[in-house]
């Protein structure tokens, strides 16, 4: 398989017309003996992966030529509205291409990994076996390529996303998700974000390993950052090998990675109502910005578009029931119900989501009410006093000091960065 490492050399990122040429010439050897290749993006969430936008040419290169299905690799999330599609991969991508994961029923269990192992990587926390289960297309012999998109970004569950996490979670099934989740939590998150080699991430190498050797896979992995609301894509590594996940892991450190000379007593973070509309994935603004913040700090979410509990309606419900309580009463809860240790994801995000009583978290938000805000132990602003104190349109990434002389940290997007104290990491 062809191996392509680009990167690059100006501040405006991989062009256009660069990305294209890498792409052909990725498959350039196997195109004319294609017929059916299934492509998997991430969903909206990534908006700023630059996936979309790499979907949506493979989809143009390869549809004269063979039959092409796209799957977002949801995970847990809901599937995307056509809406979403458009948005995400522009106006040449048909619906009638698109097809769903349903990570609870359309699985198959391709092997299992053992609880000796499992015990191994997690230095004695955890002993469970996981059943390894992918969404079945993955398995189907008909196609003759399966292409993986992604960004590589830190990530509070495996330290660095993307690569075969993709294909366990974004297209995996209930035990490997929760499982891999938990594992997450438990081990800690300040001792993996940002990180390539992890307990989670050794749990999915052997995943990758064992059972998708007969697999026709390629990955194509992004580095992205943002520039005044603007994509540059600064780095392409495309195929099977895990040492150019690692080639991209050390370009997202050098471009993602925020480190600060001291604690932030106060982190204001935007959230695109575009790509954040429930509190699964709020929790970014939490987890990227925890290493950042002062004991004692403050951290305030504007939120214009969460509306919701939990991606999955059975997740929302744990989390209304439970709420952000901290990792240790999480756990504690954890031992005695039922209904936490049947969707043990759901417990992780409860960790994921909570500062642990160290710094307060407050929910600018419009579509969730007051009641709802602190039934989960958040703290409740409006969205209309939250924007007339931090008005985004006025404030800058990084320091800003406001008009009463107070200094706020602002992030308008922490889904492609990691902020940390440099003594916490």
């Amino acid at each position: 398989m062809v191996e392509i490492v680009k990167k690059a050399s100006g501040n405006k990122g991989i062009s256009d017309a660069e990305l294209k040429e890498a792409l052909v010439q990725a498959i350039k050897d196997r195109k004319g003996s294609l017929k059916k290749v299934l492509l998997l993006p991430p969903d909206l969430t990534r908006m700023h992966s630059g996936a979309g936008k790499i979907t949506a040419m493979y989809y143009n290169m390869l549809k004269d030529t063979c039959k092409v299905e796209i799957m977002p690799a949801l995970g847990t999330h809901d599937p995307m509205t056509e809406h979403e599609c458009r948005e995400f991969f522009g106006d040449d991508v048909p619906m009638s291409s698109i097809v769903a994961h349903n990570w609870r029923n359309d699985i198959v269990k391709i092997g299992q990994i053992p609880g000796e192992y499992v015990k191994s990587v997690s230095d004695g926390l955890l002993d469970y076996s996981i059943d390894v289960e992918v969404n079945k297309r993955l398995m189907d012999k008909s196609y003759d390529l399966i292409i993986s998109v992604g960004q590589v970004v830190p990530h509070e569950v495996v330290g660095m996303a993307n690569y075969s996490k993709n294909i366990f979670v974004g297209c995996g099934g209930k035990s490997i998700i929760n499982k891999s989740h938990f594992l997450g939590a438990v081990y800690g998150m300040e001792r993996m974000m940002g990180r390539a080699d992890t307990p989670v991430r050794k749990v999915f190498d052997y995943a990758e390993e064992n059972f998708l050797k007969d697999v026709p896979l390629m990955y194509v992995l992004t580095v992205t950052t943002v520039t005044q609301g603007n994509v540059n894509l600064e780095g392409l590594f495309i195929g099977r090998n895990r040492k150019l996940f690692e080639q991209a892991v050390e370009l997202s450190q050098q471009k993602n990675l925020t480190f600060l000379d001291k604690p932030l007593k106060k982190v204001v973070v935007y959230l695109d109502e575009r790509e954040f509309k429930s509190s699964w994935l709020v929790y970014r603004a939490v987890y990227r910005t925890r290493m950042a913040i002062a004991d004692d700090g403050e951290l305030i979410i504007l939120a214009p578009g969460v509306r919701k509990f939990g991606e999955d309606d059975k997740i929302g419900e744990l989390i209304r029931k439970y709420g952000y309580v901290g990792r240790i009463k999480i756990l504690e809860l954890y031992k005695d119900n039922a209904n936490l240790q049947e969707n043990m994801s759901a417990a992780a995000h409860l960790i994921h989501g909570s500062s642990d009583g160290r710094f307060s978290i407050t929910y600018a938000v419009e579509k969730l009410s007051k009641e709802d805000v602190e039934g989960v132990n958040f703290k409740y602003m409006s969205l209309a006093e939250a924007y007339k104190k931090y008005d985004p349109s006025k404030l800058q990434d990084g320091f800003n000091k406001l008009e009463n002389g107070e200094e706020i940290f602002y992030i308008s997007n922490p889904a492609i960065g990691l902020w940390a104290d440099k003594s916490k990491f």
